[in-house]
């Protein structure tokens, strides 16, 4: 028996009852295990880090812009036939995650002249390149965001689709980026995930910088994405298109 000055107080119990009610009713509110996040001696590419039995690649940095804005890059990656592919209204809200110089973005932004697209990064470097970009080009239907890590920080049911060109496998923490994606999405709609292919070795990309079409509906489909199709129009990339349940 407890003495007087050992008995718990009034506030002790009642935090134990309700961290007993929490862990009761934790795995009806959380269905999923959570990210399947493993960890090793970083590759020559890589970060250590592997989702999925995939090691996540390195980020190319802001110095690296150039290369987005190559005038070989509409031949080799056609962003004409990626914007075809993602038949968007004219009204469309859209964002492009990873938007980086806003190669896509400024695209996204003619195709949608009455509608809006946010634009969102993680380096204001690039950000700022991008308010250039926008200033002498005159667009006006272009938001730009400064994302985090794990999170592209876009209001709950905001967006009707979200473009992902050469980014997604460099996502430090995918699962929980794509999950709160899925919030911004409205239902019914799409994430359009543009990547290497990564089941043609001939394609010289480096190997953490391309991706089957397997692994990204697996990562996908561990967050609710539901594969819609993928198109193969590209001359290197998949085109892969996902949906969010629900109608709309």
């Amino acid at each position: 028996m407890l003495h007087a000055k050992q008995r718990p107080s009034t506030r002790f119990l009642v935090c134990l009852l309700l961290s007993l009610v929490l862990t009761s009713f934790w795995p009806a509110v959380g269905a999923d295990s959570g990210p399947d996040y493993r960890y090793q001696p970083p590759s020559r590419d890589g970060i250590g880090k592997v989702y999925l039995g995939r090691e996540i690649a390195q980020v190319m940095g802001h110095r690296g812009a150039r290369w987005l804005e190559r005038t070989s890059r509409a031949t080799e990656e056609r962003p004409d036939r990626v914007i075809d592919a993602m038949a968007l209204a004219s009204d469309a809200e859209v964002a492009d995650i990873g938007a980086g110089t806003g190669y896509f973005s400024v695209r996204l932004a003619r195709r949608v002249p009455a509608g809006r697209v946010f634009a969102v990064d993680i380096q204001p470097e690039m950000l700022a390149l991008l308010q250039d970009r926008i200033d002498r080009e005159g667009l006006r239907n272009i938001t730009l965001v400064q994302g985090r890590e794990d999170a592209p920080r876009l209001a709950p049911n905001s967006i009707d689709a979200a473009l992902l060109v050469d980014a997604y496998h460099e996502f430090a923490y995918p699962f929980e980026m794509m999950r709160a994606l899925m919030t911004a999405l409205r239902p019914s709609g799409r994430v359009i995930l543009v990547e290497y292919r990564g089941e043609d070795p001939s394609i010289p990309i480096k190997p953490l910088h391309k991706m089957t079409e397997a692994q990204a509906i697996l990562e996908m489909d561990a967050v609710g994405l539901r594969h819609e199709r993928t198109v193969d129009t590209l001359p290197t990339q998949h085109i892969l298109i996902f949906e969010k349940p629900g109608a709309p």
